[in-house]
C-alpha cells in the first residue's frame, strides 16, 4: 500500500528574507572562489591598490601570520569612519557589513574613485562574512579608528581616538582570519599570491609591494619586496621563454579632455607586446589593476589593433603572396603581452571579475594600439618585414590544414544559391552563416559583416512550418532548399548518420528581428533544424543571434561621454535607464529608439551589437534537460496541425504571462 507524505504548510511565513550578509554565508560560491581564501584576501588588496591607482598611496604590505590570519596595510586616504548622512551608521561599518555599498559607484565628477576595480560593492563585505574575525584600523585626519567583526557582525564597536606621535598619518590596516568552514583549504596558494602582488607592483611603477611570511618558531620572518621602475617591459622580458623576433612593442595612451567625445577622460591602456616564433606564450591582462585571467574585450581590442596594424603594413608593402588570406589569429597566435587597461565603468563577468565584458573596451584598446604599431612598423621596415614573414607563415600553415579537410569533403555538385553572399575562408573553425530575415536586413548584414568568415543568406518571408512535411517534399520549398545547399548538409532524421563532411560553416546562426515577428521566424527555423537537421543541433552547429530591440542615446554625465547603449528587451532598457539616473543624467535627457527591424540598423550598429564575435550575444541551440523525446512532444504540441486544442489549453493556462507586442 502506497504511503502519502504529508506536505509542509506553505504560507506567508514560509517566505524567508535573507538580511545583511546571510546570502554570502549560505551561498559563498556565488560571491567568491571557495577552493582557498585567496580571492577574499585579494578583495582587500584590490582596495589598497585602488588607493594607489588614485594617486593616494605608495606602499602596500601583506603579512601571512603564523596563526593563519592575513594582514593588508596601505598608506592611502583611509576609510571614512564618520556617520553616513543617510544611514546614520559609521561608514566603515557599512563598507564591511552591507552588500552593494562602497565608494566606487560614484563615477561622476568629484567621485572618490574615477578608476577602480571594485565596482560590485560586495568585495570586502564578502571577506568579512567569511571570516571568523576581522579587525580594521584606519588613520586619517589626525585620528585613529578601529572596529572588529566576527562572521560579518560587529563584535567590538567603533572606537575613535587621537593618533599618537610616531603613528602613521593616514592609511588602512585590515587583519582577517578566514573561516575554514567556507573553504576547501585554508592555505593560501603561495605562488598565486606572489604572482598577484608582483603584478600589482609591475602595473603601478613606483609603488612598493611587500609580502611578509611569519612562521612559528622562527624569529625573523621571510620578506619579499617588489618595486618596478621598468614597468611592463621588464616584467614581460623576465617571463619570455625565448628571444623576441623583433624589439618589444610597448606604449601607453589615455584619452584627453579633447577626446571625451569617444572615451571618458583618463580612459586608456598601457601595453607591451613581444612576438616569438617558438615556445610558450606569456599573456596577462588587467583592468584597473584587477587581473582578468579569462581575458575579455580589452584583449580582443589588442588582437584587433595588432591585426589591423600588421595587415596594413603588409598591404602597403605588397608582401602577401597570392592566395594567402590573413586572419587575426595569424598575428595573435605568436604574441605574448602584458596589457593594463583603465576603464571608467568596467562590466565584469561575475563577482570574481575574471573576464571583462565591456563592449567599449574593444574599441578603446584597438584604437589606441593600432596607430602606434603601424607607425612603428613603417619607421622600422626591416623589423616589419620579419614580423610579416612570421604572420604569413602562420597563415599558410593554417590554410594548408584547412585545405586537407576540403579535399576529403569532395568538390560538391550542388550550385550555391544566388542570394547567398559567401565568405572567403573555408575553415570550419571560423566560418559562420547568418540566416537573415528579409533582403533589407540582409543588405545591412552584408555591409556590416566580416567578409572573411561571415556569410549571409537572406530569407524571403516566413519559412515553411516543416514539422509535418515529408523529407522528400522539403526541397519543393525554395527557402529550405537554399538553406540545405548553402550549409552543405542534406535533411535527415534523428536515427540517420548523415554525411557532415560537406558542412561549409562551423556556425549556422539564425538572425531575425527582436520583435514578435522575428521570434516567430526564429521558431520556424528552429523547428526546421530540430525536425530535419537534428545531427547539426547535436553537434553544436546551430545558434541563435540576439539583436537588440532598443537603442539608447545617452547624454554626457560627469566624466562619461556621450554613449550609444543597446538593450535586448524591456528589462534591459529599464536597467540602462536606472543606471543613467544613478550617474546623474537628467530625466528625459536620453533618446530611446525602438528597432522595427534589422533593416533599420546601420551596418556599423549591426556589426557592433550582433555580428562582432567579441561583443555579440550568440546562444547555442541544444536539447534541454527534458531530453529528446520531451522536446519532440513539445514541438508537436506547438507546431502540429492537429494540436489546436492543446495549444488553446496552453494559452488559457499561461496566456496572462505573455507580453503582447502591439
Amino acid at each position: 500500500m502506497a504511503t502519502t507524505v504529508k506536505q509542509a504548510h506553505y504560507g506567508e511565513a514560509s517566505i524567508r528574507v535573507l538580511k545583511g550578509l546571510e546570502p554570502v554565508k549560505q551561498r559563498p560560491g556565488m560571491y567568491t572562489r571557495t577552493e582557498t581564501p585567496l580571492h577574499v584576501v585579494q578583495e582587500v588588496i584590490d582596495n589598497a591598490a585602488d588607493e594607489a591607482l588614485a594617486g593616494h598611496g605608495r606602499r602596500i604590505g601583506v603579512t601571512l601570520h603564523s596563526d593563519g590570519s592575513v594582514s593588508v596595510d596601505d598608506d592611502g586616504r583611509g576609510i571614512p569612519f564618520g556617520l553616513h548622512p543617510d544611514e546614520q551608521v559609521p561608514v566603515i561599518e557599512i563598507v564591511y557589513t552591507r552588500l552593494h555599498a562602497g565608494g566606487k559607484f560614484d563615477k561622476g565628477a568629484g567621485g572618490a574613485y574615477s578608476f577602480s576595480g571594485g565596482l560590485h560593492g560586495v568585495g570586502v563585505s564578502v571577506t568579512n562574512a567569511l571570516a571568523r574575525r576581522l579587525q580594521v584600523s584606519v588613520w586619517r585626519e589626525g585620528q585613529c579608528a578601529s572596529i572588529t567583526f566576527s562572521g560579518g557582525d560587529v563584535v567590538e564597536p567603533l572606537v575613535v581616538r587621537k593618533a599618537v606621535a610616531g603613528e602613521r598619518r593616514q592609511g588602512t590596516s585590515v587583519r582577517a582570519w578566514p573561516d575554514p568552514v567556507y573553504f576547501d583549504s585554508i592555505e593560501l596558494p603561495r605562488h598565486e599570491l606572489i604572482h598577484l602582488l608582483r603584478s600589482k607592483a609591475v602595473l603601478m611603477p613606483g609603488v612598493t609591494v611587500t609580502l611578509t611570511i611569519e612562521r612559528a618558531g622562527q624569529k625573523e620572518p621571510e620578506q619579499l619586496t617588489w618595486l618596478y621602475k621598468g614597468g611592463l617591459r621588464d616584467y614581460l622580458l623576465q617571463g619570455l621563454p625565448s628571444e623576441p623576433l623583433i624589439p618589444l612593442f610597448e606604449g601607453e595612451a589615455y584619452a584627453s579632455a579633447q577626446e571625451a567625445e569617444n572615451f571618458a577622460e583618463g580612459e586608456g591602456v598601457a601595453w607591451c607586446v613581444a612576438f616569438t616564433d617558438e615556445g610558450t606564450l606569456l599573456r596577462e591582462s588587467y583592468v584597473n589593476l584587477i587581473p582578468t585571467v579569462a581575458g575579455g574585450t580589452h584583449e580582443s581590442g589588442l588582437k584587433d589593433g595588432l591585426f589591423g596594424a600588421v595587415k596594413g603594413f603588409i598591404e602597403l608593402h605588397a608582401l602577401c603572396p597570392k592566395g594567402v588570406k590573413l586572419m587575426p589569429e595569424d598575428v595573435y597566435s605568436r604574441a605574448s603581452f602584458v596589457l593594463s587597461a583603465k576603464v571608467l565603468d568596467p562590466q565584469f563577468q561575475g563577482q570574481t571579475k575574471e573576464r571583462l565584458n565591456s563592449r567599449d573596451a574593444l574599441r578603446l584598446v584597438s584604437s589606441f594600439t593600432r596607430a602606434p604599431l603601424e607607425l612603428w612598423l613603417n619607421q622600422h621596415v626591416e623589423h616589419g618585414r620579419r614580423l610579416a614573414e612570421l604572420v604569413i607563415r602562420q597563415a599558410q600553415t593554417r590554410q594548408r590544414a584547412s585545405q586537407k579537410v576540403e579535399k576529403r569533403k569532395g568538390s560538391g555538385v550542388a550550385v550555391l544559391p544566388g542570394k547567398l553572399t559567401d565568405c572567403e575562408s573555408r575553415d570550419l573553425a571560423f566560418n559562420e552563416v547568418f540566416l537573415v530575415e528579409g533582403d533589407s536586413a540582409g543588405g545591412s548584414a552584408k555591409m556590416g559583416r566580416d567578409k572573411e568568415t561571415q556569410a549571409i543568406l537572406p530569407l524571403r518571408g516566413k519559412v515553411l512550418n516543416a514539422w509535418e512535411v515529408e523529407r522528400d517534399r522539403l526541397f519543393a520549398n525554395n527557402e529550405i532548399h537554399d538553406i540545405s545547399v548553402a550549409i552543405g548538409v542534406d535533411p535527415h532524421g534523428p536515427q540517420d548518420a548523415p554525411d557532415l563532411t560537406g558542412l561549409r560553416y562551423g556556425k549556422v546562426c539564425i538572425l531575425s528581428d527582436a520583435d514578435v515577428d522575428g521570434s516567430h521566424i526564429q521558431v520556424l527555423l528552429l523547428t526546421l533544424f530540430f525536425r530535419h537537421f537534428p545531427k547539426l543541433v547535436e553537434a553544436g552547429h546551430v545558434y541563435v543571434a540576439k539583436p537588440p530591440l532598443f537603442r539608447v542615446d545617452a547624454p554626457a554625465r560627469g566624466k562619461k561621454p556621450l554613449a550609444r547603449l543597446y538593450a535586448l528587451d524591456d528589462a534591459e532598457l529599464e536597467a540602462i535607464l536606472d543606471k543613467l539616473r544613478k550617474e546623474g543624467a537628467r530625466e528625459g535627457s536620453w533618446t530611446i529608439n525602438r528597432f522595427k527591424g534589422l533593416g533599420e540598423m546601420s551596418a556599423e550598429h549591426l556589426w557592433e551589437t550582433t555580428l562582432n564575435p567579441e561583443t555579440r550575444r550568440l546562444l547555442p541551440v541544444a536539447y534541454g534537460p527534458t531530453g529528446f523525446e520531451e522536446t519532440v512532444a513539445c514541438f508537436t504540441r506547438l507546431m502540429g496541425k492537429g494540436e489546436a486544442a492543446a495549444r488553446r489549453e496552453l494559452m488559457e493556462l499561461h496566456g496572462d504571462t505573455v507580453e503582447v507586442d502591439v
